[in-house]
């Protein structure tokens, strides 16, 4: 009885947000859509950094082999 009413909440039926005022409801989430490990790499490096990142691991291996 004496707990304080939030002001959002999650729906339990469809999960989005719920409020008090019906005339103005809280708006629905954006959800961004799934990203593999190699979009997010992309993101960070461009093709030319990744050339020299593999030139240089492709070396280390090559070295590697030789002893």
């Amino acid at each position: 009885m004496d707990a304080e009413i939030p002001d959002e909440w999650d729906c339990p039926r469809c999960g989005l947000p719920g409020g008090q005022d019906e005339k103005n409801p809280p708006a629905a989430p954006r959800t961004e859509p799934y990203k593999t490990h190699l979009a997010y790499v992309k993101e960070r490096r461009s093709d030319a950094d990744g050339e020299a990142i593999l030139a240089e691991a492709l070396e280390r291996l090559r070295q590697r082999r030789e002893i």
